[in-house]
């Protein structure tokens, strides 16, 4: 076994301890080891607020959960907690969150709560930067279970790391697939700028204004 095997194992086994799980019945390979997460939404907030399988869990101040709609149309995926959600425990408030509220209610004609809301990590990054690998890899099955519970019907990406590490197109920049409708499972993926890149460039609320009128024809 790999050094890198054993510290998925390890992040693993002890994701597992904190759900109660005491022993597996029999050793498979990491790779072949599904995170048993819990099937509901209480609980897996429960989960993700107790986790502490990566540094980040050293120096939040709090976990930010998803919010919303539980079994919404829509979905949102950013990238992690700023300082401000850090302080507050709520996803995308400011002005990068009043950029998210106007998309919804003035492009989209929903409410905020009718809508899902969610990030890839739970947990801001030092000086808010991009997330390590190694950061989304123990944070995203939390994120393909939000996925599952909601199961929308259209899933927006918002900005380039949340798009990258979920359909792990890694190699493709956002610019050039932003608009588009990718396939996933069976939800359409829609990928889009980044509220916190419109606050430093304005002038590209158009593009994002067209990607919102694609996902309205969608709905």
């Amino acid at each position: 076994m790999t050094q890198i095997e054993k510290t998925r194992l390890l992040k693993l086994l002890y994701q597992q301890r904190a759900m109660g799980f005491e022993y597996f019945k029999e050793y498979k390979p990491v790779g072949s080891i599904s995170p048993m997460l819990p099937k509901d939404f209480d609980s897996l907030e429960n989960s993700v607020k107790g986790c502490y399988l990566c540094n980040l869990s050293k120096v939040r101040k709090n976990v930010v959960f998803g919010e919303g709609n539980k079994r919404a149309k829509v979905m949102f995926i950013g990238e992690a907690p700023k300082t401000s959600e850090d302080e507050s425990g709520n996803i995308f408030v400011g002005l990068a969150g009043d950029i998210v509220t106007n998309i919804i209610e003035k492009v989209l004609g929903l409410k905020r709560e009718d809508v899902y809301i969610t990030n890839i990590l739970k947990c801001r990054t030092p000086e808010n930067r991009v997330p390590t690998i190694e950061e989304v890899s123990t944070c995203k099955p939390y994120l393909l279970q939000e996925i599952e519970l909601v199961n929308p019907e259209i899933i927006v990406t918002l900005g380039s790391t949340s798009f990258h590490h979920l359909s792990e197109e890694y190699d493709t920049p956002i610019a050039s697939v932003r608009g588009e409708v990718i396939s996933f499972g069976t939800a359409k993926l829609i990928p889009t700028l980044c509220p916190y890149f419109l606050l430093r460039n304005p002038s590209s609320k158009k593009e994002v204004l067209q990607d919102m009128l694609k996902v309205k024809s969608l709905l």
